[in-house]
């Protein structure tokens, strides 16, 4: 068969996908919750499911599902909160034993990266060899992490090594070899191909095609007619496995932000507070564009006089809600005296982590904000009895260690047990006792770069990969 010159002609695409993350992390952590249904995400009734265990999967759980749904489906899981400073550090460690292997990683989310292996000491680039290199890389990430599983797909091409990592999970390894690419995909449904949304893939039944076989059959002219002209080209080649798309090795954002500056000073408060929501909807759009979400939400104003002073607050749980950020911008603009102008408006969003819609970690009734730019204030407030959830890192002067498997009617109830300690005992203790409190995990081994000095300013553009 004719190779295409756009994709590789040797398998060097490698792509890692860590097995049902968050929950793996929990259950790594919550030794009377392994082999057990977990659920993680939004724990009210307005929650949503982020992450399923394989326990929970097998009743019907899956992402993206009300939390209210799977509990009628699966009543006896464990529903947890996110602890994205858990899920930070054990990505951490993946990408660092990715690094270990090349020098060219692509980090997609915190559990997902692609990396290129042309840039990795192998003796050759056979289908062998690399499947060796995965078998060693797997074995890594199970060591560093503390035992959590992955599964990589490799293949010529980012297309195939990313529908590969899904063909065999959990903890599973498929390497297409070059030339059966089409071999792979064909069978395949045609939503697997990027780009395939609700949308197209309801214009494409229309048209007669369901499966990758099917599209691989139209004609370019044929989808250029059916989808426009980018989408029906690009959806032409990647039919035939043709993805030419390189592993890009690029410095992660540190933030998101929009700013304008005015040729006349505005006074209205009201004009003002539209401009912010404006900017906040346009840095929201940013963040879904590249699948992020951020913790602390910043306003910048530059004054009548020149002067300029920034604001910044910290949300409950990242959050790529436009809402949500209007909400907090506007709030902190309230701050502040702006009745003898504004001359400059900027709003930003920091502290950014994996593309978790707030509502997935956050319920209604909630506060959805701790006006503190210093996290210290939330934790304080856990402390005297206020914010605990359940999942929670926690520890007793007393009783050590545990987390939080339900709060109530002034009653917090604690699992005391960590990942060393084997299954722990349950206490129900006062919510407001001052031995408990909420525990702060370390910080990382190797921390990231300072911040910059103002978030708002120094924000990079995010693109998509």
């Amino acid at each position: 068969m004719r190779r295409s010159l756009t994709v590789r002609a040797e398998p060097t695409i490698l792509h890692l996908d860590l097995d049902a993350f968050y929950a793996a992390v929990e259950q790594r952590d919550k030794p009377s919750l392994r082999g057990k249904p977990v659920v993680v995400g939004g724990t009210g009734g307005r929650g949503v499911v982020a992450t399923a265990s394989y326990e929970a999967r097998a009743f019907g759980v899956g992402s993206a599902m009300s939390t209210a749904e799977a509990r009628r489906r699966c009543p006896n899981a464990a529903f947890l909160g996110g602890r994205f400073d858990a899920y930070r550090e054990a990505s951490a460690a993946v990408m660092r034993a990715l690094r270990e292997v090349s020098p060219v990683v692509e980090p997609l989310s915190l559990d997902e990266a692609y990396v290129d292996l042309e840039a990795a000491d192998l003796p050759d680039r056979s289908v062998a060899s690399v499947s060796a290199l995965a078998r060693t890389l797997r074995a890594r990430v199970a060591e560093v992490t503390g035992g959590l599983t992955a599964s990589v797909g490799i293949g010529t091409s980012k297309l195939v090594a990313k529908i590969a990592s899904d063909l065999d999970k959990p903890d599973g390894l498929v390497v297409v070899p070059p030339g059966l690419e089409r071999d792979v995909l064909r069978p395949m449904q045609v939503v697997v191909i990027p780009g395939v949304g609700p949308a197209t893939a309801e214009r494409l039944r229309r048209a007669g095609v369901h499966t990758v076989e099917d599209l691989e059959q139209l004609s370019e002219e044929e989808l250029v007619s059916l989808l426009g002209r980018a989408h029906g080209s690009g959806l032409h080649a990647m039919a035939r496995a043709e993805d030419p798309r390189p592993v890009e090795h690029t410095r992660e954002a540190k933030s998101v932000s929009v700013e304008d500056t005015y040729d006349t000073d505005h006074v209205d408060p009201r004009l003002i507070s539209a401009l912010l929501d404006r900017q906040s909807a346009k840095v929201t759009e940013r963040l879904r564009k590249a699948r992020l979400s951020g913790r602390t939400v910043s306003i910048k104003v530059r004054l009548h006089d020149f002067s300029t002073v920034s604001r910044s607050a910290t949300l409950a749980g990242p959050s790529d809600d436009g809402r949500v950020i209007a909400r907090v911008a506007r709030q902190l603009l309230r701050e502040l005296d702006t009745s003898a102008g504004v001359r400059l408006l900027g709003v930003g969003v920091s502290g950014l982590a994996d593309w978790i819609q707030e509502d997935l970690f956050a319920d209604e009734e909630q506060p959805p904000v701790v006006v503190d730019p210093d996290t210290q204030a939330a934790l304080d407030a856990a402390s005297r009895g206020r914010g605990w959830w359940p999942g929670m890192d926690v520890e007793h002067d007393e009783h050590g260690r545990g987390w939080v498997w339900g709060a109530g009617r002034g009653v917090v109830t604690v699992r005391f047990e960590t990942a060393t300690t084997g299954p722990g005992r349950v206490l129900s203790l006062k919510a407001d006792d001052p031995a408990l409190r909420a525990h702060v995990r370390p910080p990382p081994e190797d921390p990231p770069e300072d911040p910059p000095e103002d978030p708002v300013d120094a924000a990079a553009d995010v693109t998509d990969g």
